[in-house]
């Protein structure tokens, strides 16, 4: 007998969390003789394992209030043709990745409607270090049947608020891998013995081009007249953006060149061998680069608009924005937020990391307590089973 699995998820990282998890579930099942079919919302890297996309929602995804407006109706047409899909055609389970506006929507609704569909959510919102309002939670335990947590503080939350919760730890832990030799990636890259990379990551959304690469840029470009030695790479995880980040490296006079993202996988671990430093978007991102010990700089903007309603109308409250610093409640990272947000204040971090010694080695000590509280290898394959054996 057929078994079907729907997963709803959105944004380049819930894509790559997708397909993880999809390879996972796939193999498990293969592993337990049953036939498995995985359908859903995603992208080309859960297609690429197997699944059989309903919609690509890797392009409709913003941070904002005022940023996600154009988006409204796109998302909204989607989700009812997913709801009646699901009506159609009921899985055996939906697994929800992330994507927290639309996912919470499609789990109140199904729950609502009564229908029997087991609904886990993976890669929950981090409500243990924000809170909008005065509310204490979302509706998420409500309608999920489990929900698998990636951090530990995020497990004991959800329990706590009466949720059915199993922490599987986060999944980058087993995206790690030991980097190769210095001297492989400059022969790989063809980069002299004194050359190091400056890379950035700066966009998976269509408004962070906007708001957060300009911003980034110029930083680069002070950074790289002081230190010529430093070339800039952008790691693309969107194709369509490659011709923008092109035309930055040109109008910003920085040297480097952009990593498609169909090479980032066969360079992506010679050009984190070289990099010293790495300017990015809070993200999943940060939670990789500390994995590898890449000493980072965290920046974010969104509108003045999105900024003053999420303040002063929503009452957003939260200390951090990047996962690295939430998650041990500390600066392990530098931060630069909205008007804190300034290329001559991301140079000048930049520059003491480069050249104070107790700067790199208090990242590496904040990144290695870091590492304790993410459990251990086989996180996307705990889930995966778990799943598996609750459908058979």
């Amino acid at each position: 007998m057929k078994r079907k699995i729907f997963i709803s998820t959105g944004e380049v990282s819930g894509d790559l969390h997708g397909s993880l998890l999809s390879k996972a579930l796939l193999d498990e099942a293969k592993k337990k003789s049953v036939d498995l079919e995985i359908c859903g919302l995603g992208g080309e890297r859960m297609k690429q394992q197997g699944v059989k996309i309903l919609q690509d929602t890797t392009s409709i995804s913003a941070i904002g209030i005022w940023e996600a407006l154009p988006l409204i109706l796109p998302t909204i047409r989607i989700q009812k043709k997913f709801y009646k899909f699901l009506k159609k055609y009921p899985p055996d389970c939906l697994i929800l990745i992330d994507y927290m506006g639309p996912n919470i929507k499609i789990g109140i609704k199904l729950k609502r409607s009564k229908t029997k569909i087991p609904i886990f959510y993976y890669i929950a919102p981090q409500e243990w270090a924000w809170r909008v309002g005065n509310n204490t939670s979302t509706n998420l335990i409500n309608f999920s049947d489990k929900i698998f947590a990636i951090f530990k503080k995020e497990a004991t939350y959800y329990k706590r608020m009466g949720g059915n919760v199993l922490w599987v730890g986060h999944p980058m832990i087993d995206l790690t891998k030991k980097l190769p030799l210095k001297k492989d990636a400059r022969n790989i890259l063809n980069l002299s013995s004194n050359q190091n990379i400056l890379l950035l990551m700066p966009a998976s959304r269509p408004q962070e081009l906007n708001y957060i690469l300009p911003t980034f840029m110029k930083a680069a470009r002070k950074l790289q007249q002081k230190y010529p030695s430093l070339v800039v790479y952008i790691l693309s995880c969107r194709e369509v953006f490659d011709e923008r980040f092109k035309q930055a490296f040109r109008k910003y006079q920085v040297k480097g060149q952009v990593i498609s993202q169909k090479d980032n996988g066969k360079l992506k671990p010679y050009i984190y061998s070289l990099t010293k430093i790495a300017f990015c978007k809070s993200g999943t991102v940060n939670m990789e680069l500390a994995l590898y010990g890449i000493p980072q700089i965290v920046g974010y903007k969104v509108s003045r608009v999105t900024a003053f309603i999420a303040k002063n109308i929503l009452n957003f409250k939260v200390r951090f924005i990047s996962p690295v610093n939430l998650l041990v409640n500390k600066f392990i990272i530098p931060e630069f937020v909205q008007r804190e947000f300034d290329d001559k204040k991301i140079f000048y971090k930049s520059c003491r990391i480069l050249e104070d010694k107790s700067e790199k080695i208090k990242i590496k000590k904040g990144y290695a307590f870091l590492k304790k509280e993410l459990g251990d290898d086989g996180v996307v394959q705990r889930a995966a089973q778990d799943i598996i054996n609750s459908i058979i």
